[in-house]
């Protein structure tokens, strides 16, 4: 009996998981289309690598619907544990602290109080991610939720939802300066008594520190109207200010600490007094679009708490995407208006997971800055396979020069997304991305390509 499995059984790249099947001594295998997507090689060389190892290719981008009953010509089998995931068994391994999840516990509460009941506001939640987790880190995080609960229930506004990036400031050790440069921004301060510089182009601001360590993403500012009651409300949620050194003539800047050990800085205009810039720095990055972070495995609910309840922001798609190591889950936070747009990420992976972080930048025309990126920084581009392209000609009419700029594309029923991606620089890397219409999503199914990417470049 010939036997056969598919390449989404396997982790690892297309090349990593035909050997790996091989080696097992299967006859054939069935090539997931995001891996084939996702390689470098062309589908020729893919096939001849399969040859090579001595398996054949059983199955490959269609659909069971599409064909005749009588055509039907290949089985597949799988085996599974029977499961009870009744509700008895939901509710005791999948019950999450209020806020996180899609239930309607305000109007619960309000019912309850109207009642006239007085009493106690218990948590009980089964989870085996908070078993495993610091019973402390825990119980704060629980305490949270039960307040943003609260206000909520009592309508308690925020008082300072914030409407725009500050800056985003990442840790450097010497490598950022040229990228930043290369992508067109001129540093334009430096900090008094820090080692920390000043980059602008449009609006967008970023800091580069170099107290030491890789590039990372270490802290972000937000354009709060209200800094200082910012500052409270975050009190109030169980996050403290964190202690800041600074000298007598220097801007006065709270911040808290998100889940990730980022910095989030309440900022008006006045933390720029510190850097005494030289002035604005025309190019075709407009902004900050958003920020992407990557979290603990077990602090992702705690984040996504934390950035709806301390900073206000809404809660937007979830998503689990495939990696090539694994799972990664996603989740998309914004302001209301959208001037502010966080992703936090968590990945289901080894322990071999590099936690990337990145700072996707606005722009008005992202051919144009592809075209001068290719022309004098190509060895700055993220390489898009090929076989991305065809799949993407196939599916839409996008102009081919896509292709050759290394640009990815996504729509939806809004709009349309164009985007690219820098290489990756210790843990951060950079996004340039147009949206034209009302596309307000983050070019999520081009995730895998971009990851499938990164990791063979870091292995």
């Amino acid at each position: 009996m010939c036997k056969s499995i598919a390449t989404v059984s396997v982790s690892g790249t297309l090349t990593e998981k035909l050997e790996a099947i091989a080696a097992a001594g299967f006859d054939g295998v069935e090539i997931f289309e995001n891996d084939l997507l996702a390689c470098p090689l062309p589908p020729e060389e893919v096939r001849a690598r399969a040859a090579d190892l001595g398996l054949g290719i059983d199955l490959y981008p269609i659909g069971i619907e599409a064909i005749p009953g009588e055509r039907i010509f290949f089985l597949q089998l799988a085996d599974a544990p029977r499961l009870a995931m009744d509700v008895l068994h939901w509710s005791r391994r999948y019950r999450c602290f209020p806020g996180q999840g899609t239930f309607d516990l305000g109007g619960l509460l309000a019912a309850v109080r109207r009642t006239g009941y007085a009493g106690p506001m218990s948590l009980e939640v089964f989870n085996d991610v908070f078993r495993q987790a610091s019973a402390e880190r825990t119980a704060l995080h629980g305490m949270r939720s039960l307040i943003a609960l609260e206000q909520d229930l009592n309508e308690v506004t925020h008082p300072a939802v914030p409407v725009g990036f500050a800056f985003a400031e990442l840790a450097d050790s010497g490598a950022l300066g040229g990228m930043l440069a290369a992508l067109g921004f001129a540093r334009t301060g430096t900090h008094p008594t820090k080692p920390v510089e000043l980059w602008e182009q449009g609006s967008a601001r970023l800091l580069l520190n170099s107290t030491g360590g890789d590039p990372a993403l270490i802290a972000i500012g937000l354009d709060s109207p209200d800094p200082a009651g910012a500052a409270k409300h975050a009190q109030s949620l169980l996050s403290p200010v964190l202690p800041r050194e600074r000298a007598p003539e220097e801007v006065k800047l709270e911040a808290v600490a998100a889940p990730d050990g980022a910095e989030i800085f309440f900022c008006d205009d006045a933390w720029l007094a510190d850097f005494s810039p030289s002035g604005p720095v025309e190019g075709p990055i407009t902004g900050i679009d958003h920020v992407a972070l990557t979290q603990p495995w077990h602090h992702f609910d705690e984040a996504a708490l934390f950035y709806r309840s301390v900073l206000g922001l809404r809660p937007q798609e979830s998503l689990e995407l495939p990696d090539p190591y694994g799972l990664l889950r996603s989740k998309a936070m914004s302001a209301p208006d959208g001037a502010v747009r966080v992703v936090v990420n968590i990945a289901h992976v080894g322990t071999d997971q590099l936690p990337w972080q990145h700072v996707a930048l606005a722009c008005d025309d992202i051919v144009q800055v592809a075209r001068r990126l290719r022309r004098e920084h190509s060895e700055l581009l993220l390489p898009i396979p090929d076989n991305y392209y065809d799949d993407l000609e196939a599916r839409h009419e996008v102009d081919p020069e896509l292709r050759h700029l290394g640009v990815l594309y996504d729509r939806d029923e809004d709009g349309e997304f164009l985007h690219l991606y820098t290489v990756t620089v210790g843990r951060a890397f950079f996004e340039i991305v147009q949206r034209i219409g009302g596309y307000q999503g983050y070019g999520a199914g081009n995730a895998p390509i971009r990851l499938a990417v990164q990791h063979a470049r870091a292995h």
